[in-house]
C-alpha cells in the first residue's frame, strides 16, 4: 500500500524536533499522569464485581441502557448539585458532542484561548460563530461580549490542563449574568481535588446554580474513564436526541460504571489525599530554581524550558534517574513556550519531590 503522502508531514514534524512516540515508563516516581489522588492504582472491586458485565453490547437508545448507568448519573447529579447528568465515554466525547450540537447558526461561542483541544474541537464542528478571548482576561471578556451576536456561550476550563491555573469564575458568573450569556465550564482537572469532597471548583464557590453547562471527566482525579455533562433535565434530554458522540458510541459497560460510582463514594472522605497533595504543590511553589516555574495551586505545574530540543533533552536526563516528566512540546504549546508538565500526587513522597526540585536546579 503507498502510503508515502504520509512522509512529508512526518518529515516536517521531525525537523521541528516534535515527533511523538509512545515509551513505557514501570518502575519511575509518576510525576506525569493525571491519577491525582492515586485512584488508578487502587483495586476498586464491588462485592459483586464477578456479575457486572463487561460489555454494554450497544449505544444508549439501542441495548446499551442499563439501571445501574441510570443510577449513576443520578448520584453524579446529587453530588454535584445538579439537575441532571449524563456519562460519555470521555471528557473528549463530552466536549465534542456538547460544543457541536448545543450552539446553532446565528450563535456565539466565546472561548478561553488556552482552551482544551477537545473544546476547540467541538467549536469547529459547530455551525456557530466562534471568538476567543485573552487567557482569563475578564476585560477582554467584556470587550468580545458587547460585539456577540444571537445567544451567547461562554465557555472555559476551570482549571488550565496546560498552566495549571484557574479561571476567574466568579468574574465570568458576573459578565454571562449581565449580557445573558450561558457558561460552560470544564471541571477536568478539578473534579475529586478542589472543594471540600473535590466537587471542583465552580461548586465550591457557591456558582453552580450559575453554570448552563458543566464537564466532569472521570480519566483524572477519579483515576477511571469516561465523563458526564451536568445541567438541566431539557439539556440532557436534547443531548441524548441530538448529540452524535453520545447517540452513535457504544455505552460504558458496568463495570466502568460501577469504578466510576464507587470513586466518588470515596471522594468525600479523601481529605487526607487532598491536604497531602496541597502540601506538595506549596513546597513545589515554594522551591528555587533557576527556571521559569509558572504560578500555580493546583496539581499541574509547568516549568519553561523554551525549544523542543532542550525541554525533551531535559526531560530524558530525569527519566534517567527514574523521574518521569513529560515534556510538552510545540505545536501543543506556543514556540518559546515548551515546558515540562510536573503533575503531582498525593502518593508522591517529599523525599521523591525535593529529588526532582534538585534535578531541576542542575540545569543551566
Amino acid at each position: 500500500m503507498d502510503d508515502e503522502f504520509l512522509q512529508g508531514r512526518l518529515g516536517e514534524r521531525q525537523s521541528r524536533n516534535a515527533m511523538r512516540d509512545l515509551r513505557l515508563t514501570q518502575g519511575m516516581v509518576d510525576f506525569c499522569s493525571n491519577d491525582y489522588l492515586g485512584l488508578a492504582r487502587r483495586t476498586l472491586p464491588p462485592e459483586n464485581w464477578q456479575t457486572l458485565r463487561q460489555g454494554s453490547s450497544g449505544s444508549r437508545l439501542l441495548a446499551g441502557n442499563y439501571p445501574l448507568i441510570e443510577k449513576a448519573e443520578s448520584e453524579i447529579a446529587a453530588f454535584h448539585g445538579a439537575d441532571s447528568a449524563l456519562i460519555f465515554n470521555s471528557g473528549y466525547d463530552a466536549n465534542l458532542g456538547l460544543f457541536s450540537c448545543v450552539p446553532r447558526r446565528g450563535d456565539t461561542i466565546l472561548y478561553d484561548y488556552l482552551s482544551h483541544a477537545s473544546i476547540r474541537d467541538g467549536i469547529r464542528l459547530s455551525n456557530a460563530q466562534s471568538i476567543f478571548f485573552q487567557h482569563n482576561n475578564l476585560d477582554d471578556v467584556e470587550k468580545k461580549l458587547k460585539s456577540a451576536q444571537g445567544r451567547i456561550f461562554l465557555a472555559t476550563e476551570s482549571v488550565f490542563s496546560m498552566d495549571g491555573d484557574m479561571a476567574p469564575l466568579a468574574g465570568l458568573v458576573d459578565l454571562a449574568r449581565r449580557f445573558g450569556a450561558l457558561l460552560i465550564v470544564d471541571e477536568a482537572h478539578a473534579t475529586g481535588v478542589l472543594g471540600r469532597q473535590g466537587e471542583g471548583l465552580l461548586q465550591s464557590l457557591g456558582l453552580e446554580g450559575d453554570c448552563f453547562a458543566r464537564i466532569h471527566t472521570f480519566g483524572k482525579g477519579l483515576g477511571c474513564h469516561g465523563a458526564a455533562i451536568l445541567g438541566s433535565a431539557s439539556l440532557r434530554r436534547y443531548l441524548i436526541n441530538f448529540c452524535r458522540p453520545f447517540i452513535y458510541t457504544t455505552a460504558l459497560p458496568e463495570i466502568s460504571v460501577e469504578t466510576i460510582r464507587e470513586a466518588y463514594r470515596r471522594f468525600p472522605g479523601m481529605v487526607t489525599e487532598r491536604e497531602s497533595l496541597a502540601a506538595l504543590v506549596k513546597r513545589f511553589q515554594e522551591a528555587e530554581l533557576p527556571l521559569e516555574k509558572l504560578p500555580s495551586s493546583t496539581p499541574i505545574q509547568a516549568v519553561i524550558l523554551p525549544g523542543n530540543a532542550r525541554v525533551k533533552a531535559m526531560a530524558s536526563g530525569l527519566a534517567d534517574r527514574g523521574l518521569d516528566v513529560r515534556p510538552i512540546l510545540y505545536p501543543t504549546v506556543p514556540e518559546g513556550r515548551e515546558r515540562l508538565r510536573i503533575v503531582l500526587h498525593s502518593f508522591n513522597t517529599v523525599g521523591e519531590l525535593d529529588r526532582l526540585v534538585e534535578c531541576l536546579g542542575a540545569e543551566k
